[in-house]
């Protein structure tokens, strides 16, 4: 009984990957009754389309309503590069996405979907979506809709009292709080999930998933090895290295164990400290880093986005990759603080392709079956970058003040 107790308790990563297995083992010796347990996915994925749309509108609401303004000045090209970082990983992902193209199992049925025909259809439905009825776009999940009401509501209670903002916290923690019991039954969703899609497809879905993973794994190592030293180079003019492979070292191997950017905080705290950093800069950065500095995050939501297009044979022209670029980027600064929070911003950018919610929300649960490893390289990815920022822009302005002197 202490035993079960405890599996239940203990780490979400350890039940999936059990959860995972069972699904393989279930689906390898009884097709029927890998079938029947269909269902506990079904109802996973139908519970993470319930929350999402009110995770998307809380969460942005409570997190502009209660931003501070007037932050030292080394705060803004920390922030330009965290955006910047974020902005390119999405860019990374549309070209490798481009080069190596993936496909997943989804149940479509008999889903009629519209792809749209180019730039300035996409436009026109980014628009129409954009000015719905918030409550239409609540129940219909059209996460566009969602997104704008949010920014609206949340620059209108910026102008009101301190209790109201601290309801609205209490309302964004009330709904994570939610959104982390959904999370919790993952291993039976995916469970289901997996025993089910490997029923009635075949075990080739595996060799898809880890194509799958491979593609994010490769694009989050592309960020971290040759984009980001790219833009320290262009803070610090000289060899970025040393400092990469130290915040990696020192803060992203920590990170990917605990998949947690808000947990890492007081280890980049430290590492800020030991690289005798300035303290008024970092003790703000580090903390605002968690929160908006997301390239793992963004080329998670890109990548899983564009699988889904190139499954139903949707065409992407190149204005189109911008915007779901740009799109990606801002759905990463929002992506909440539970493990696996990106995955349920996918459709976000899913609507900008007239994917409908149902499938948006089947690629959502692929997220979490590959999961285990994915969230755990985006948040070392997500972390260490803070650490590497705050780093390099501290260091330049010594580098200035030196020359000055």
């Amino acid at each position: 009984m202490e035993r079960l107790r405890g599996l239940v308790a203990g780490s979400l990563v350890k039940q999936i990957m059990l959860g995972l297995a069972a699904g393989i083992l279930l689906a390898w010796f009884s097709k029927d009754a890998a079938l029947t347990v269909g269902l506990l996915g079904e109802l996973f994925v139908s519970a993470l389309k319930a929350v999402a749309p009110m995770l998307v509108l809380v969460l942005v609401i409570a997190s502009i309503a209660n931003h501070q303004q007037g932050q030292k000045t080394n705060i803004r090209p920390i922030v330009a590069l965290y955006l910047l970082s974020t902005f390119f990983a999405a860019v990374v992902a549309v070209l490798c996405s481009h080069l190596f193209p993936q496909t997943l199992s989804l149940n479509v049925g008999k889903t009629e979907i519209v792809p749209p025909s180019g730039i300035a259809e996409v436009l026109h439905g980014l628009l129409m979506s954009m000015v719905a009825n918030p409550i239409d776009a609540l129940i219909h999940a059209n996460y566009i809709g969602i997104l704008v009401w949010a920014i609206g509501l949340g620059l209108a209670f910026r102008h009101s009292s301190e209790s109201t903002k601290s309801f609205l916290n209490d309302a964004s923690n009330a709904v994570t709080w939610l959104v982390r019991c959904v999370i919790r039954c993952a291993p039976i969703g995916i469970f289901g999930l997996v025993a089910s899609i490997l029923a009635s497809t075949g075990f080739g879905a595996l060799w898809e998933y880890a194509q799958l993973l491979t593609l994010l794994l490769g694009c989050m190592c592309l960020m971290a090895l040759v984009v980001n030293p790219l833009l320290v180079y262009n803070k610090i003019r000289r060899n970025p290295y040393p400092l990469v492979f130290t915040c990696l070292r020192e803060s992203g191997v920590t990170a990917f164990f605990t998949r947690s950017s808000a947990a890492n905080i007081p280890v980049n705290m430290a590492l800020a400290k030991r690289l005798k950093l300035d303290e008024d800069t970092y003790s703000v950065s580090i903390p605002l880093g968690a929160t908006i500095s997301m390239a793992g995050a963004s080329i998670t939501i890109t990548v899983l986005t564009l699988a889904a297009v190139h499954t139903l044979g949707i065409q992407v022209d190149v204005p189109t990759a911008v915007l779901l670029s740009l799109v990606a980027s801002i759905c990463a600064c929002g992506a909440s603080g539970v493990a696996g929070g990106s995955l349920l911003l996918i459709p976000v950018a899913c609507n900008m392709f007239g994917i409908p919610n149902d499938l948006a929300m089947q690629v959502v649960a692929v997220g979490f079956i590959i999961g285990v490893l994915q969230d755990s390289a985006e948040t070392a990815l997500n972390s260490s970058t803070d650490i590497l920022f705050t780093a390099a822009v501290c260091q330049a302005e010594e580098q200035r003040v030196e020359s000055r002197a």
